[in-house]
């Protein structure tokens, strides 16, 4: 039950970014949360191996790399699905930075609720 509320929340987080950047739109909630399940499976299988196999890169940069992994992983996500478009590597990496931000805080107040 967990996890379909976080997997809501994450959609409503990509709506809502979406209304607010210019280059990225979806085309339906239906699609939000097709785009919130992408993300997490993508996030759970390419991400270690992507991470694995940059990892100088991301030593060498302290871990700042890791951004460019996650933008590059709503790269992909923007890819796969029909209506979810993003137009580039920097309008992603904004994305996927206040994604993450809208999730932290989104996420937060579900913790609070208890």
């Amino acid at each position: 039950m967990k996890f379909i509320i976080r997997l809501l929340l994450s959609a409503l987080g990509v709506v809502i970014l979406a209304h607010i950047l210019p280059h990225v739109s979806v085309d339906s909630y239906i699609t939000a949360i097709i785009v919130a399940v992408v993300l997490s499976l993508l996030n759970f299988l390419v991400k270690p191996i992507m991470i694995i196999l940059t990892l100088p890169i991301t030593i060498v940069t302290f871990g700042l790399f890791l951004l460019v992994i996650n933008a590059v992983i709503i790269l992909i996500a923007s890819h796969f699905i029909a209506g979810f478009t993003v137009d580039g590597l920097w309008w992603a990496l904004l994305f996927s930075l206040l994604l993450s931000l809208l999730q932290s805080l989104l996420f937060s107040l579900l913790k609070e609720d208890r």
